[in-house]
């Protein structure tokens, strides 16, 4: 498999200034580990808020962690100036989401002019040991940003 080449050089910035735009970001505390082209991990805390039962996620939180590391991981590809928006996601939860932080991998399946396509998985770490979650789809409307 050919490893997908960046657009934009700065594409490590927009990405990280894509995010902070997003005020869920603050709410939830996601952080970046790495960024690389058509490839991003974040990480995000347990946060009693955002949880259905002590020390379990609601699916809409672990919804959002892959949606967003999808997402970001086809805006790496995008050309400078241009931004992304989904259009439709999936998740599949496959183990309770029980875990001091969580963890998802993003990775560009395709990337289009209009429309793109994501994957993320989303682990559960409790003690240093990482649960697969959930796995989910994500689609993307690209589109140059408004100068």
């Amino acid at each position: 498999m050919t490893k997908p080449q960046a657009q934009n050089p700065d594409f490590q910035n927009a990405v990280r200034r894509f995010v902070s735009d997003m005020p869920i970001i603050e709410l939830i505390g996601l952080q970046f580990q790495t960024i690389e082209p058509g490839e991003v991990d974040i990480v995000m805390p347990y946060r009693h808020e955002l949880s259905f039962a002590p020390g379990a996620y609601q699916a809409g939180a672990i919804g959002t962690i892959m949606d967003v590391a999808a997402s970001c991981a086809i805006a790496t590809l995008l050309p400078a100036n241009w931004s992304t928006a989904t259009v439709d996601y999936t998740v599949k939860v496959l183990a309770p989401a029980r875990g001091s932080s969580f963890r998802a991998h993003g990775r560009a399946v395709s990337s289009g002019k209009t429309l793109s396509v994501g994957e993320a998985q989303v682990y559960a770490v409790h003690d240093g040991i990482s649960t697969h979650c959930a796995s989910g789809m994500v689609t993307t409307r690209n589109f140059p940003l408004e100068r």
